[in-house]
């Protein structure tokens, strides 16, 4: 009895951490304009050796933005060590889309993209994150949107830096 008590509870917790990692979900979003073309917009963000040099967040990128490459990129959360996060380059659309996923199925998993859209007078620059995973639940994100919107700042920055240089 107490037995089938144990595979019961057991079979329940399992059940329960499965459940989370199923449906744990966070949405990240930010948009800004920069007065510049796509194409210019596109020559910073897939610069990857450049990213030392400008990004706050994203302050370090190991590797290329091609298809199927593995990426490694150090992330700086403020007041915590930096971390490096491996991603996956799943697709780049020069000058359109620049998208990236890593993380651990089941524990936490993020879809990261760049998306670049012209508009009058510039390029709207988005960046948009779908995570999953049981560790969702747990995590306080409340950094990541901010910081985002921060590297996407940034970015503005360095490219009406380089096209007044």
């Amino acid at each position: 009895m107490l037995w089938s008590l144990v595979k019961w509870g057991a079979g329940l917790a399992v059940l329960a951490v499965a459940v989370l990692a199923l449906t744990g979900k966070k949405t990240f979003h930010v948009e800004i304009t920069i007065p510049a073309p796509p194409e210019v917009v596109w020559s910073v963000l897939t610069d990857a050796d450049g990213y030392a040099s400008w990004n706050p967040v994203f302050v370090n990128v190991d590797g290329e933005f091609r298809e199927g490459t593995e990426v490694k990129t150090t992330v700086r959360e403020p007041g915590k060590p930096d971390i490096v996060i491996t991603s996956r380059v799943l697709k780049v659309s020069p000058s359109e889309e620049l998208n990236q996923f890593g993380g651990i199925r089941g524990f936490i998993t993020f879809d990261h993209q760049w998306l670049l859209e012209p508009i009058e007078g510039g390029t709207k620059v988005i960046q948009h994150e779908v995570d999953r995973g049981f560790y969702v639940w747990f995590w306080d994100s409340d950094w990541v949107e901010p910081a985002y919107l921060q590297a996407s700042e940034a970015l503005r920055a360095r490219v009406l830096q380089l096209s007044d240089g």
